[in-house]
């Protein structure tokens, strides 16, 4: 059996991918980012990683994301940037690695050959809401540099399929959340303060809504666009059209936990006011229409999980202090 590769295998969307993969019996090489340690992200702590072949290098790189592809079938391409209010800090960062290293995958796709690429998109790229639920013929807007290089990424891997027939699918998930989601997220800052003790929680803007995704039904997303014979050069959706505001979503953890909180507004959480994204829900019929994907969690059970995972592993979260 060829190969799979998984570019950001050690991430948080990427590591539950690769297991998942590996799960269902598949030959799984994990490209994930170098660095001196030879750490491999999230995968160290995995039970299956002595059944992943680790590849470390730099998807910036074409050298090395071309040495990567050798002999695989499919590529599952999620390494990026995605920190949104780190984008206002370094957007050239995300242009590098969001922009050029899809470049990368694509063009080295390309010139091996490789059967299917799956190029991870986010619901950001859509901007506020124009119309509800979003589908995929919403237009995007570029409200922050994140997105702005996510849309050029998507936009580019489209090229690939219409100019030289790459067989690229864009995925398109809504907000995921779950076990080993950054620290910076909101679900993870809400869950590490009120564990750690806090009663009085420092965050920004409560009225967006959002459209929330177990991590391990998103993966599922993936694998199944990526099983369908159908969807290559088009952009397809993955959330549960549902949405919940922040501040509902906060009280809703609050009670999961079994405890009372009050919210202060902290001026460094909130995003320059024409960049904030007010309004996230997904339509997700081209998703259940075209592929066998059913969510296995609901929003309980999914944050019920994640609160239990962060109680297992706080020494992770530095709750006091506001990672960008």
């Amino acid at each position: 059996m060829k190969k799979i590769l998984v570019t950001g295998a050690g991430g948080f969307i990427g590591s539950h991918l690769t297991e998942l993969l590996v799960e269902k019996g598949y030959n799984v090489k994990a490209f994930v980012h170098y660095n001196s340690s030879n750490k491999w992200g999230w995968l160290d702590s995995s039970l299956l990683k002595n059944e992943i072949e680790i590849v470390s290098g730099d998807v910036r790189d074409y050298d090395s994301v071309f040495a990567a592809m050798h002999d695989c079938e499919t590529v599952y391409h999620l390494a990026a940037l995605i920190g949104i209010p780190y984008s206002y800090v370094s957007p050239q960062a995300y242009i590098k690695t969001n922009i050029d290293g899809t470049y990368n995958v694509l063009q080295a796709a390309r010139q091996q050959g490789v059967g299917k690429i799956l190029v991870t998109s986010t619901s950001e790229t859509y901007g506020t809401a124009q119309y509800v639920p979003i589908d995929e013929k919403h237009p995007m807007v570029g409200q922050s540099p994140y997105s702005a290089t996510k849309i050029a990424a998507d936009q580019l891997s489209i090229s690939y399929y219409k100019s030289f027939d790459l067989p690229v699918k864009i995925v398109r998930p809504f907000n995921t959340y779950g076990p080993r989601q950054s620290a910076r997220a909101i679900i993870p800052t809400v869950i590490s303060q009120i564990l750690n003790g806090e009663t009085t929680l420092k965050l920004g803007n409560l009225s967006p809504t959002r459209d929330l995704t177990f991590v391990k039904d998103t993966a599922n997303g993936f694998f199944e666009i990526a099983q369908t014979n159908g969807l290559f050069g088009e952009i397809t959706n993955i959330g549960m059209s549902e949405e919940i505001t922040i501040g509902n979503l906060v009280q809703l953890i609050a009670d999961l936990i079994g405890t009372k909180v009050e919210i202060i507004s902290d001026e460094q959480r909130i995003r320059p006011d024409k960049s904030e994204v007010e309004r996230l829900f997904c339509n997700n019929t081209k998703l259940q229409t075209n592929t066998n994907w059913k969510p296995i969690y609901t929003l309980e059970t999914g944050l019920k999980e994640t609160i239990d995972w962060i109680n297992n592993n706080l020494n992770y979260f530095k709750s006091s202090i506001y990672n960008v």
